[in-house]
This record gives structure tokens, sequence and C-alpha cells, in this order.
């Protein structure tokens, strides 16, 4: 970052300062910037894997293009590896009824594309990932017999993500803005800027509220024990839904940082 723009950096955060009047309730809710170090490491390896799996890219182009968005979901081949063996699991078993036909099918493909990324000695994290993930969910669900079940650990997963975004904005360190702050080049800065901080802690909230939406959309089809139901909503809320949420993520994330900083 040039001399410049640091100077505008911290005119800019005057400009928030001089705005707030002191004693006003909005000021009393952006956390205090002594507490910055308290997060910059763990905000440094969010925002690494992040910049690994091409999201940094995106956040910071001015545009976003089909081909960017698909980098970010992981290529061509990620989508594949992410769609392919849940979409096969419920074809195969809605005309069959076979649970272990099915979870072959499902298991079989993962396989599949995890010998692919060997082969051709590309990165095999995500086919790796995706194995384990399939192949845990295949045995739990041969293991009780309910097809079903092969959406269990699914729901401990969202879980998870969610109990950890709601704690990251109950102790004023909202996720999203610890990835995009450190993606933009800007740290922890943004939690010294009203205007910045409000917008992630709404960015991370709108995330919340997918993983939240999840649970509340499929755990019933659970319960009914309508797989057909379960495994399409599941889908649907899947990739589809990520996708949709990095496009609006994008489109906040240019409305608060202006160009020239997102060209850094």
């Amino acid at each position: 970052m040039s001399r410049d723009d640091a100077v505008d950096g911290d005119a800019e955060r005057r400009a928030d300062a001089e705005a707030t009047p002191e004693g006003d309730a909005d000021a009393a809710a952006t956390p205090e910037a002594g507490t910055d170090d308290a997060g910059g490491e763990f905000g440094r390896q969010l925002a690494a894997a992040a910049e690994r799996s091409g999201l940094g890219r995106i956040a910071r182009d001015e545009t976003l293009t089909p081909a960017d968005l698909v980098g970010a979901l992981g290529g061509i081949r990620g989508l594949f590896e992410a769609i392919l063996p849940g979409l096969v699991f419920l074809v195969v078993y809605t005309f069959t009824r076979e649970l272990g036909w099915a979870l072959g099918a499902s298991v079989g493909l993962a396989i599949v594309f995890t010998a692919a990324r060997l082969f051709a000695r590309s990165q095999p994290t995500q086919a790796i990932a995706g194995l384990i993930g399939v192949g845990a969910s295949a045995a739990l669900s041969l293991w009780t017999g309910r097809a079903e079940d092969n959406y269990v650990i699914g729901f401990y997963t969202n879980a998870a993500y969610a109990v950890a975004i709601l704690v990251s904005l109950l102790v004023r360190w909202p996720l999203v803005g610890l990835i995009v702050g450190f993606l933009m080049g800007d740290g922890t800065a943004w939690r010294t800027q009203r205007r910045k901080y409000r917008a992630m802690q709404f960015l991370t909230l709108v995330w919340l509220g997918m993983f939240v939406a999840r649970l509340l959309v499929q755990v019933p089809f659970y319960f009914a024990g309508n797989v057909e139901a379960l495994g399409a909503t599941r889908l649907l809320m899947g990739v589809p839904l990520y996708a949709l949420l990095l496009v609006f993520s994008w489109l906040v994330v240019r409305a608060v940082y202006p160009a020239k900083r997102a060209a850094e």
C-alpha cells in the first residue's frame, strides 16, 4: 500500500469518527480497535484459505464474470465433484429403492473423482474431502439401514458452521469481516469504521441465515422419512444457494470498499 493510500485510509477513519457524536448508541456498537490483535492471526488464516479457493480474486475484482464465479466454486471439475455424488445417490435410490446400489454408485463416483485428481497430479484436497464425507455418510446409512441417514452428517456440518458464525457475531468479530478484511488488504481496520463494520455484520448474518435455513428446511424432511424431498432440497440449497450468496456478498463488498483499495 502506498503512502497516499495510507493517508486516504486515515482520513476515512477520521471522517467516520467525526460523523459519530460522542455517546451515540451506534458508536457504542462498534468494538474497540485495541482488540484487533486477538483476531488478526485467525483472520489471516481464514483469508489464506479463502485465497486458495479463489474467493480472493472475486473479492478484489471490480467486475464479476461467470468464469470468476465458477473458479470460486472450485471450477467445473469441482462443481461435478460437489454435485454429482449426491445427485447420483438420489436418482438411483428414487428409481430402484435399493440403498446399497444408491450408496455404491455415489461412493464409486467419489472414488473415480479422487483417482482422476491423483492421476492428473492435480490438487486432490477437495476431491479427498468429498470422498471422506460421502464415505462417512454412506457408512452411517448402511449401519442404520435408513436412506435418510445419508444426510445426517451434513446436518451436523451446517450446525457447526452456524454456531461458529453466531459466536463470531456475539464476540463482535463477524467471521465474514475477518475474511474480507484480509483479502482486501484492510486487515482488521474495518472494525474501527462504522459503515464497514455494519456491512460485515450484515453479511455474516446473511451467511448464518443460509446455514440455519438449510436445517429448518431439510431436518423436517429427515424426520418425515421423505428421502426424495430431502435429497432435492440438499442439492438446491447446496452449490446454487452458495453461489447466490457469493454474488450478493461481492455486491456488498464492492459497495463498502472503494475500487482503488480493491485493486491492491
